[in-house]
């Protein structure tokens, strides 16, 4: 009997800076830490961080945040590290943290910010089945697309194989800055709209969440779930509606 592994699903999201007022180190921490408040509410194994390590025991040194925000241990021990950085042409900096949990209840963190036209990443992992449910991921999915305002939002498991390589997976799911219709993607489960308010304070639809499963976790394991998102992929590029990632 084939052993089926425990499902580890990735968010990944890229995103554009302004380069005439690029972002700090304050700025990339708020917005991780607004990302874990989000994640706190659904696991208490999302509410403590710790700064990555070549060690496990190094790993467990500084706490990335507490009740108020990043802890100053954290910001100290980056700082020192832009700062032995500091001729690194174009600028680029990265921040990787941890939940101190391995195996099924580890989950991982990390933003990765260059100072060019091409795009910056955030990233989401874990295997936590408490928190991969439908509601969830979907809302975690809106709030990255809150925080970042990204180019897109992937939602899939580690080992999903796309039908494009050079394009982001639907997977389980896929946030695109665009408004999307039934008849544009039919394959999809669901098309959620993502709201935002436009300068006179109306909200206008910005987005859409395409979604391939809404009923259980997908799988890349399930042939069934691989095959819509594969479909609903080929649906997207026939009409161009699917970018290549050298064109974000």
């Amino acid at each position: 009997m084939k052993k089926i592994r425990p499902l580890s699903i990735r968010f990944r999201a890229q995103f554009k800076i302004d380069l005439e007022h690029p972002p700090t180190l304050e700025d990339d921490l708020a917005a991780l830490f607004r990302l874990r408040q989000h994640l706190s509410q659904f696991s208490p194994k999302l509410s403590e961080w710790f700064l990555g390590g070549n060690t496990k025991e190094e790993a467990f040194l500084y706490s990335a945040f507490d009740e108020n925000g990043p802890t100053t241990a954290l910001m100290a021990v980056l700082k020192e590290k832009i700062r032995q950085e500091k001729d690194m042409l174009p600028p680029m900096r990265s921040v990787g943290l941890w939940n101190g949990e391995e195996q099924v209840e580890g989950a991982s963190m990390g933003l990765f910010f260059r100072q060019t036209k091409e795009p910056s990443q955030v990233d989401f992992g874990t295997r936590l089945r408490d928190f991969l449910t439908y509601p969830n991921v979907l809302s975690t999915t809106r709030k990255m697309t809150e925080i970042w305002q990204p180019l897109f939002v992937s939602v899939e498991p580690v080992f999903y194989d796309p039908v494009f390589k050079d394009r982001p997976g639907v997977g389980w799911m896929l946030y695109l800055p665009r408004v999307l219709t039934v008849q544009q993607v039919p394959e999809a489960r669901a098309l959620v709209p993502v709201l935002s308010q436009d300068e006179s304070g109306k909200e206008r639809q910005t987005g859409t969440i395409i979604v391939s499963v809404t009923d259980e976790p997908f799988s890349d394991q399930n042939p069934e779930h691989v095959k819509i998102a594969n479909a609903i992929e080929i649906r997207l590029v026939d009409q161009d509606l699917l970018p290549r990632f050298a064109d974000l």
